[in-house]
């Protein structure tokens, strides 16, 4: 009997890892870009079987009109005890408050200022600045790998770029900024890489992809497109351990390699393992 609870200790571990990524939602634009979901990615070591764990997939920020409000924050995901925050809404021009903070920050619109800050930090990039000259350039949203562009008299600036995961076994980019809008003629702000959008003048601005945490671009005078919702996905030895994706939850799982991935795309509910 000893010798059997052994192998059984070996084969069937009390506790095991997770490596996880958390992506929140992207934000809308209004004349600056939206910002990019918060994106975290590590490994959970201690791992209980027959408990559940919360998983919430959050969704994108809904499109404004670009001359009166700022755009919407997108919503956070979570994993257990890790949570990304949804990313800041895209500035307008002229009012205070003029521009979101969030997962990445919000880039900014005209005649303010402001920019819209990664906060918390750790999970993205500040938005872009705006420019008060010329044809009015606002900032693109922050993306996970990198800041929004600002700006400039000729041009709206570029979503910042999203940041690589190889979690499912391929890499794939996630949470890009939206552009930001020029509102006179001239150049529009190119959504950054993982999702963010481009920005527009005269027409409406296109949503950002769903399940990349994706910012979508600014529209100087019309309506923004939505942000893009975020995406949890979760990576465990197939030997060690099987998931459950509870009700409320919409997900798949594929394998790996020695690996299962649990890649889940809405909802909110539990996950567990057995």
């Amino acid at each position: 009997m000893p010798v059997l609870g052994i192998i059984a200790s070996q084969n069937y571990p009390r506790t095991f890892s997770v490596e996880y990524l958390v992506v929140a939602g992207g934000a809308s634009g209004s004349r600056g870009g939206g910002g990019a979901g918060g994106y975290k990615t590590a490994t959970l070591t201690d791992i209980l079987r027959a408990t559940n764990y919360t998983v919430t997939v959050g969704g994108g920020g809904a499109g404004v009109n670009s001359e009166s409000f700022i755009g919407n924050n997108g919503a956070n995901s979570v994993f257990s005890s890790i949570t990304s925050t949804g990313g800041g809404g895209g500035g307008r021009g002229g009012f205070t408050p003029s521009v979101g903070n969030g997962g990445s920050g919000g880039g900014a619109g005209i005649n303010n200022g402001d920019v819209g800050l990664a906060s918390p930090t750790g999970q993205g990039n500040d938005g872009g600045d705006d420019v008060s000259s010329g044809n009015l350039g606002s900032g693109g949203g922050g993306g996970a790998g990198a800041v929004g562009s600002n700006g400039t008299s000729s041009s709206g600036g570029n979503g910042g770029n999203g940041s690589a995961s190889s979690i499912t076994g391929t890499s794939v980019t996630r949470a890009g900024g939206g552009g930001g809008s020029l509102y006179f003629s001239g150049t529009q702000g190119t959504g950054g890489t993982g999702g963010g959008t481009n920005a527009t003048s005269g027409s409406s601005s296109a949503n950002a992809n769903d399940n990349t945490g994706g910012g979508s671009g600014g529209a100087a005078q019309s309506t923004s497109g939505n942000g893009g919702s975020g995406v949890v996905i979760l990576r465990y030895l197939t030997a060690v351990a099987t998931i459950t994706i509870g009700s409320g939850l919409t997900g798949s799982t594929a394998t790996d390699g020695s690996h299962t991935v649990a890649t889940i795309t809405a909802g909110t509910g539990n996950v567990s393992w057995a």
